[in-house]
C-alpha cells in the first residue's frame, strides 16, 4: 500500500496555538490524513512543537519567566489544543535528548559529505554586550518588501533576510544599544551549487503550487541563492558540533528536514512500527510520498533550504505537494499574542462544539488570500448553513428508521459517486482545499435539505445522506462518529438497498 506522510511544522514554542494557526496547516493536515485514511490509505501523520527558535527567549523575557519553563510549558499547551478541536497527529515532536542528537547527527552528515562551507558573513552586533543580533533579537525593514519585522523568514514577501541584511537594524531586547555590523565566520549551506537541481524540482511542482510559493520561487531563482547559515554565534539552540565554529549553535530555522524526519519517525513508531533509523522512511527507495502544510511565509525553508539538504546528502524522496496558506485575522486584524490580540482553540472549544469549530475554520479559511474570523459571523454561519439543514435532514432520515431495508436505485448510486468524487477532489493532496471542502458540504447539505422525501425515494435519500456523512466525516468528526458505524469512504457506492437508521442532531453555539 502506498505510504503517505503528511507534515504539519510546528509552531514556535512561545505560546499556545491560536485560530489563525488552526485555520491553516493544522485542521488542513488532520482532515487530508482522515480522508486519506478513509480512502483506505497508508497515510502518517506527524506534527509538533519547535523548541530552539530564539522567539522563545525574547516572549520568555516579556512574560518574565525562564525560555526553558516557556517552551515546556507552550508545548503541552499546543497538545491540549490540538486534542480540543480533534487534530490528531500519529506522532508529536518535543524537545528531548534523542531529537538533540538527530539533529547533530543529521548535520554531521551533511558536514561529514563535504555539502557546508565555512564563510564569514555580517552579523549586527552590540559591542556593550559582545552579542552577535539574530533572527528574533533584531528588527527592521526587509530588503525586498521593505515589511518591518525581525531577521529570518520575511511575513510580508516569504524571502529569507539574512541578518546583516536587515535595513536599519536594532535590538529587541535592548532597543538603545547602538548596532553595528560586524564579520563572524559560520557554516553555511551554499544554495547556489543546487540551483539546477532546485530549477528542475520546482518547474515539476508549478502545476500544483500555490500563487504565493510560485512568485517566492520565481523570485528567488531570478537571483543567486544566498548561502544559507547553518550555525550561529548565539547562545539558544542546539550545540553544533564542529569545531571551526566552536561555542556556536545550529541555526533553528535550519533544522527543518531533520524535525521533519523526526515527526515521521514518531508518527511510525506509535503506529507499532520501529524504523531503522531516524530518516529511514524518508529513503526514495521506500516509496513514499512527502506532502507539507504550512504557511506561506515558511516556503523558503521548507521548499528550498529543505529540498537543498536532501538533494545534498542524496537518496530522499522529495516533498511531492506543498499545501501552503496565507494569514488568518481576528476581527479584521492580525492575531498576536503580545498585544492580547488572540483566540485559541481551547478557548473556544470549551463554548462551541468542535465540529463547528472545524467547518467554520474550512469555511473562511485562508487558502489563497488573507481571510477573517468573527465569533458573531462564526455563530450565524455554522447555524444557518450547518446546524439547521443538518438537523432538518436528520429528521427527514429519522423517519424512516427501524422500517426495515429499502431500494436504492440507479440514479442514487451515481449521485453518491458524483458527490464522493466532488468531495475528493478537494481531500486530495495534488488539489487540496478547505474552502472547497467546506463549500462542497454546504451545498451537497443544502440539496439534501431541499429533497422533499416520499416513499418512493426514501431508500435513495437515506442512502445518500450516509454517503454525505462519509464525505464530511474528515470535517464533522463528532457527527460521523456518532452516526456511522465506521468512516470507510467508497469511491463509488454499489448499493442495492439501505437500512434506515436514527441520526444524531447537532448543538449549535452556546447552546
Amino acid at each position: 500500500m502506498e505510504r503517505t506522510m503528511v507534515i504539519a511544522p510546528g509552531p514556535t514554542a512561545n505560546g499556545d496555538l491560536h485560530l489563525g494557526h488552526l485555520a491553516g496547516p493544522f485542521l488542513s493536515a488532520d482532515v487530508c490524513a482522515r480522508y486519506a485514511r478513509a480512502a483506505g490509505r497508508d497515510v502518517l501523520f506527524g506534527t509538533g512543537v519547535h523548541f530552539t527558535q530564539n522567539y522563545i527567549v525574547t516572549t520568555a523575557r516579556r512574560l518574565g519567566v525562564p525560555p526553558e519553563e516557556l517552551r515546556v510549558r507552550s508545548g503541552a499547551q499546543v497538545e491540549r489544543t490540538l486534542e480540543a478541536v480533534g487534530i490528531e497527529p500519529d506522532g508529536f515532536v518535543r524537545f528531548d535528548e534523542r531529537y538533540v542528537t538527530g539533529v547533530q547527527h543529521f548535520f554531521q552528515r551533511l558536514h561529514g559529505a563535504g555539502r557546508l562551507a565555512l564563510r564569514s558573513v555580517p552579523l549586527p552586533y552590540v559591542a556593550r554586550t559582545g552579542d552577535f543580533l539574530t533572527d528574533a533579537y533584531v528588527r527592521g525593514s526587509c530588503p525586498v518588501c521593505l515589511s518591518q519585522g525581525c531577521a529570518g523568514l520575511c511575513e510580508g514577501c516569504g524571502h529569507w533576510i539574512g541578518s546583516g541584511d536587515l535595513i536599519d537594524p536594532r535590538s529587541t531586547l535592548h532597543p538603545d544599544d547602538e548596532v553595528e555590523l560586524r564579520e563572524v565566520q559560520v557554516l553555511v549551506l551554499p544554495l547556489e551549487e543546487h540551483r539546477a537541481a532546485l530549477t528542475a524540482y520546482f518547474a515539476g511542482l508549478a502545476p500544483t503550487m500555490r500563487p504565493r510559493l510560485a512568485r517566492l520561487i520565481e523570485e528567488l531563482l531570478a537571483r543567486p541563492l544566498p548561502d544559507y547559515p547553518v550555525t550561529l554565534p548565539i547562545s539558544w539552540g542546539i550545540p553544533a558540533p564542529f569545531p571551526e565554529v566552536e561555542g556556536q549553535v545550529i541555526y533553528a530555522d535550519a533544522e527543518v528536514i531533520a524535525w521533519s524526519m523526526h515527526s515521521s519517525a514518531l508518527a511510525a513508531e506509535a503506529r507499532g512500527e520501529e524504523p531503522a533509523g531516524e530518516d529511514a522512511l524518508w529513503f526514495a527507495e521506500s516509496g513514499a510520498k512527502v506532502v507539507y502544510f504550512f504557511g506561506s511565509d515558511a516556503g523558503f525553508a521548507f521548499g528550498v533550504v529543505g529540498v537543498a539538504m536532501l538533494m545534498a546528502l542524496g537518496g530522499y524522496a522529495l516533498p511531492e505537494h506543498f499545501v501552503t496558506n496565507e494569514f488568518y485575522e481576528l476581527d479584521n486584524d492580525k492575531f498576536s499574542s503580545s498585544r492580547g490580540h488572540v483566540v485559541t482553540g481551547r478557548e473556544l472549544a470549551a463554548e462551541v462544539p468542535r465540529d463547528l469549530i472545524r467547518f467554520y475554520l474550512a469555511a473562511t479559511g485562508p487558502d489563497f488570500q488573507r481571510t477573517n474570523f468573527t465569533r458573531g459571523a462564526m455563530d450565524q454561519v455554522t447555524a444557518s448553513r450547518l446546524v439547521e439543514p443538518w438537523n432538518r435532514v436528520a429528521d427527514k432520515a429519522g423517519k424512516f428508521a427501524g422500517g426495515g431495508p429499502l431500494p436504492v436505485s440507479a440514479r442514487s448510486r451515481e449521485a453518491a459517486a458524483r458527490m464522493a468524487d466532488r468531495f475528493g477532489a478537494s481531500y486530495d493532496a495534488r488539489r487540496f482545499s478547505l474552502t472547497g471542502a467546506a463549500f462542497t458540504l454546504t451545498e451537497q447539505l443544502g440539496r439534501l435539505d431541499r429533497w422533499e422525501v416520499t416513499a418512493d425515494d426514501a431508500g435513495d435519500f437515506c442512502h445518500e445522506v450516509d454517503v454525505f456523512l462519509r464525505c464530511a466525516a474528515p470535517l464533522l468528526i463528532d457527527l460521523a462518529e456518532r452516526a456511522l458505524p465506521d468512516l470507510a469512504v467508497p469511491a463509488s457506492s454499489s448499493a442495492t438497498e439501505v437500512t434506515p437508521r436514527a441520526l444524531p442532531r447537532l448543538t449549535g453555539a452556546g447552546q
